[in-house]
């Protein structure tokens, strides 16, 4: 059975009529998929002219549950019905006090936990940043090259990536250090992941050193596994060594699982994957079925240190996105989506780790569970980014019917951010049109490559 299907050009002549109105939207918002989306269930698209993609970019992370699940359909209208907003320090509703209740008791150690709710993973961190000051009454953040915490200022001033993110937007925040991530496949000196483990630490030791002590420091942001970055794997044992030095200089320990979260990896948190048991937690994405919603969770005696009205804000934690969120927790549990995750992930390893053997561009697979993602480049040695042909392939599969999204300071990653709902048939169908593209294009390059060489 054939699940993608490509009726029309794209764009199609309805979506056609509707995207001639797009000279009203801002530039800033441009579009992908060359299509106006009619409906979406699990992890399939139909557009307006009835073309059928297969989704394995899941709304950048957000649709872990998969589009339209039933029971966030269902929870959303029964909702929806009874209030739509309040405030909740003007009056409190119950899928507030029930969603934070059920997240602080999934998170890990044993300290007793507090959640607060904004709208998105952007304000999460900007609030846990808020928090974690107030709470040691230090100034510094460290963060890391390559990271994405979002794009509001401070978040931005975390934010690594240049183009197209931080290109004349500045001036940043203060008192914001950054140091290496440690990337094994482009840590310069080094392959061997225990060495670049040793070596990234020492970076952090070494800021102590040249840029501020940690007496100075508040807080140390981090995602498990970098996102925008092309899903950059931390070696084992890296991310204890991080929380361990945090721990004994009193600096706060932020995990950002905005797309870690949510069983991406295998486990309900990449934390989990990675045994670490962070002072502060940002939630977002999958949070709430596509809804607005993200959290802070962290350590009581961290999260009571804002004080009242420290944090906020007029639609945070919105009812019906609280509620939805309790439907994405029964889902999640109901529907075995961390062990679903593995599934999928041990099924695009395969394949991906196949395609590599036949195709000269693929320079590096990593990720967790199905937090999966491959690398592309022109050359193996010198690692030069094949973004052109990242790009190629990404069309080519679009208009085959697989929606993909990229990744990577340099945009030769290809992600998948596939809903976990995804039915085994419906993935292998994926990959077989990825591979037919990225062989194809790999043709290509191979070809101009002999011409140039004159063989």
């Amino acid at each position: 059975m054939a699940f993608a299907k490509i009726k029309t050009d794209l764009p199609g002549p309805k979506s056609l009529k509707i995207l001639e109105k797009q000279g009203s939207v801002a530039r800033a918002f441009g579009t992908f998929v060359p299509s106006i989306v009619d409906y979406a269930k699990g992890a399939r698209v139909w557009d307006m002219d009835g073309n059928v993609f297969l989704d394995m970019a899941g709304g950048v992370g957000c649709l872990n549950v998969g589009h339209s699940h039933p029971k966030v359909i269902q929870t959303i209208q029964k909702e929806v019905e009874r209030f739509t907003h309040t405030d909740f320090t003007v009056i409190p509703y119950e899928s507030y006090i029930e969603l934070a209740d059920r997240l602080c008791k999934m998170m890990p150690g044993k300290e007793r936990k507090r959640a607060a709710f904004f709208n998105s993973g952007t304000e999460a961190v900007e609030n846990a940043i808020k928090i974690a000051r107030k709470s040691t009454g230090k100034r510094g953040i460290i963060c890391f090259d390559g990271a994405f915490h979002g794009r509001t200022m401070l978040s931005l001033s975390l934010t690594s990536k240049v183009k197209p993110y931080k290109e004349n937007m500045g001036p940043f925040f203060n008192d914001i250090y950054r140091i290496p991530f440690p990337n094994p496949y482009r840590w310069n000196g080094a392959n061997d992941e225990e060495e670049v483990s040793k070596q990234a630490i020492e970076s952090l030791m070494n800021l102590f050193i040249t840029q501020i002590p940690p007496s100075e420091v508040a807080a140390l942001i981090i995602e498990p596994i970098q996102g925008e970055a092309g899903f950059i794997t931390p070696p084992a044992g890296y991310l204890k060594a991080v929380q361990k030095i945090c721990n004994e200089t009193g600096i706060i320990f932020i995990a950002d699982e905005v797309q870690t979260g949510y069983g991406r990896t295998g486990e309900f948190l990449g934390s989990d994957y990675f045994g670490i048991e962070p002072d502060i937690i940002t939630l977002g994405k999958s949070i709430a079925g596509g809804l607005p919603l993200s959290a802070v969770i962290g350590k009581k005696s961290v999260m009571d240190s804002a004080g009242d009205g420290a944090v906020g804000g007029t639609f945070v934690g919105n009812p019906i996105s609280c509620a939805a969120g309790l439907a994405v927790l029964d889902i999640y549990e109901e529907e075995r989506l961390g062990e679903k995750a593995q599934i999928i992930g041990r099924q695009l390893l395969e394949k991906v780790t196949r395609l590599k053997e036949q195709s000269i561009l693929i320079g590096d697979i990593r990720g967790a569970g199905a937090m999966l993602a491959f690398e592309l480049v022109r050359d193996h040695e010198t690692l030069e980014p094949a973004d052109s042909e990242t790009m190629e392939i990404i069309q080519k599969c679009l208009h085959k019917g697989v929606i993909l999204f990229k990744a990577g300071l340099y945009n030769n990653v290809i992600r998948f951010l596939v809903p976990l709902v995804i039915s085994k048939e419906e993935l292998a169908e994926a990959l077989d049109i990825i591979e037919e593209s990225v062989l194809e294009v790999t043709e290509n390059f191979y070809s101009k490559k002999m011409a140039m060489s004159g063989v």
